[in-house]
């Protein structure tokens, strides 16, 4: 069943519609009878099932036990085959790079982690190849059924995935990669592949496999330099994909002058300055856990010790956790003013300061919104945590093969 092509943000046709609309209801609520799809769905029954007969020939979907029934013939369910098809998913994270390998239903079948390089470089989408080969490598499944592969990245991704720009925070030069992450996985795969920006795979992933199917308008988060934006179920990327940078930056300005703006308009660091201002604190004269952690040499600490020093309830950590969610607060607080979101998810990594970080979020955006809005929304962290962009990629190769169907 391998997918011909996989492109983001073209206009699906009428049968394909369709096909996404039963296939997600069948993963979602299977089994399922076919009355109760079209219902879900709101396409008449005849419609249904020739959808659903075609897909029982194809050996996507297949037939189980017979319903309840209140009298007269008892309803065949339908449910999806998991089996007839398997995704890579490869997300990149703060401080690591997941791969998972999952059937139709995303069913995680197996799963590796990495620590990544720590710069953005073509070394990092090297190994990024390698973690979804050596994942592959390992499965034991019938490899000829991989339908296709999501590599969930940082940063603007042009619409083809063959060239990405890492936007750098603090005054840094931008980082351009110019070889085509697309080309470098299919090469070595010789698997049809979708790059995606890590935020939007992340909205994508929370709100596909996690929330409810209600909620249609909400944002990801994603640590301190990126937002997924979903507006009525569907990802905005912008008009050349450039959309969810968090902030803006010059590459005139100091070091000093971003440090100075970072809380308003301008970029920060991926852990919205915690480690900074840990650091900064340290030297000053205050006493914290966080110098014991690193034997005194301040230039090793990391967001790794940060989250360490929550869970210690280390005094000077929690006084910097909870400033950088008033800091991020307040820029959730604009962005909800401005798409008034049903749902805020924080994820990328910093949501491993717990309730601290959230708790001071929460207030913050309460502050600062406008009621109204202030009101609708629910700041939740990430379901799924480091493996939220690997899962989102995942659904998104999903949906398209659904589409396809």
């Amino acid at each position: 069943m391998m997918i011909k092509q996989m492109l983001k943000d073209r206009i699906l046709t009428d049968k394909e519609r369709k096909n996404l609309a039963i296939l997600e209801v069948i993963r979602k609520n299977g089994p399922i009878s076919r009355t109760d799809i079209s219902k879900l769905t709101e396409l008449n029954i005849v419609t249904v099932s020739n959808y659903v007969n075609h897909y029982i020939k194809k050996g996507l979907v297949v037939e189980g036990e017979l319903d309840e029934s209140t009298g007269g013939r008892k309803p065949v369910l339908v449910e999806l085959n998991p089996k007839s098809g398997y995704i890579v998913g490869v997300g990149l994270n703060m401080m690591s790079m997941v791969g998972v390998l999952v059937d139709l239903e995303i069913n995680v079948i197996s799963e590796v982690k990495r620590e990544r390089s720590p710069e953005n470089s073509e070394k990092v989408i090297l190994e990024m190849v390698d973690l979804a080969a050596e994942i592959i490598d390992k499965a034991e499944i019938d490899k000829s059924k991989i339908v296709g592969v999501g590599v969930g990245v940082p940063g603007i991704i042009d619409e083809r995935g063959r060239t990405i720009r890492w936007p750098q925070s603090l005054g840094d030069k931008d980082i351009s990669v110019c070889s085509s992450i697309k080309d470098t996985f299919e090469r070595r795969l010789n698997i049809p592949t979708i790059v995606e920006n890590d935020a939007n795979a992340a909205v994508l992933g929370e709100k596909w496999l996690g929330l409810d199917r209600d909620v249609r308008h909400m944002l990801y988060m994603f640590s301190g330099v990126g937002c997924g934006i979903l507006i009525n179920e569907e990802i905005y990327r912008g008009a050349n994909g450039a959309a969810g940078e968090l902030g803006i930056n010059s590459a005139h300005s100091t070091k000093e002058y971003s440090h100075k703006i970072a809380t308003q308009l301008g970029r920060w660091e991926m852990d919205i300055g915690m480690v900074r201002h840990a650091r900064e604190r340290i030297e000053k004269g205050e006493e914290s856990i966080l110098k014991d952690l690193v034997r005194g040499d301040l230039n090793l600490l990391t967001f790794k010790e940060i989250v360490r020093g929550v869970k210690e309830k280390d005094s000077l950590t929690l006084k910097v956790v909870e400033q950088a969610g008033q800091d991020l607060g307040k820029k959730i607080a604009f962005i909800v003013n401005l798409f008034n979101p049903e749902v805020v998810v924080i994820g990328g990594g910093i949501e491993d300061c717990g309730a601290t970080l959230l708790d001071s979020i929460k207030s913050t955006v309460k502050e600062w919104s406008v009621e109204e809005a202030a009101s609708q929304v629910k700041i939740i962290p990430s379901a799924f945590g480091e493996n939220a962009v690997a899962l989102g990629v995942v659904g998104i190769v999903a949906r398209e093969i659904f589409a396809q169907a």
